[in-house]
């Protein structure tokens, strides 16, 4: 998909961590979801949506997306408490830190909408480092309401979380 109003300024990969949709079962509506909600945002180049099974493929995935040079990298699927689910602890060993007020706010986003099962998630975010190259991660569910849900929470802060990444200061308003 191409940047929104012209040329992209960020480039971030959707992936899909599904074990029934990579193997073919049902397709992936959530990664779809993902990227339309990815698209809409100003300056974005989506890269997907990759489908991988849960667990270790999601690292590959993640690591794929920082050698690329992908600035962000937003999972859906795989945060639940089903003994399947393993997109957090794929993820958390890529991570050099991480942002636990990303995460919080989307559990609590979803809960203030009256979805009580949002605080079972167990998705993180955070910054993946690797041969120099920085990386915001944030990992959603694997609903495509949960996605839709999410993404009204990270849409608004994105360009602003890797403009930080990439060293930028703060926005200044006038006084």
């Amino acid at each position: 998909m191409s940047a929104r109003d012209g040329a992209a300024r960020y480039r971030v990969a959707a992936i899909t961590a599904s074990n029934r949709a990579a193997a073919g079962v049902y397709p992936d509506r959530s990664g779809q979801v993902l990227c339309e909600e990815l698209g809409r945002l100003e300056g974005v180049s989506v890269e997907g949506p990759w489908v991988v099974a849960d667990g270790p493929p999601v690292g590959e995935a993640l690591l794929r997306a920082l050698r690329q040079g992908c600035d962000a990298a937003v999972t859906t699927g795989g945060t639940g408490l089903n003994p399947a689910d393993a997109t957090p602890e794929a993820t958390r060993p890529l991570l050099a830190y991480e942002v636990p007020g990303i995460a919080e706010a989307l559990r609590e986003a979803g809960r203030a909408k009256g979805v009580a099962s949002a605080v079972l998630s167990r998705g993180l975010a955070g910054v993946a480092e690797h041969g120099g190259r920085r990386m915001l991660v944030v990992n959603l569910p694997g609903s495509s309401g949960g996605v839709r849900d999410g993404m009204a929470v990270l849409g608004p802060i994105l360009a602003h979380a890797v403009e930080q990444l990439r060293g930028g200061d703060h926005p200044r308003t006038a006084t």
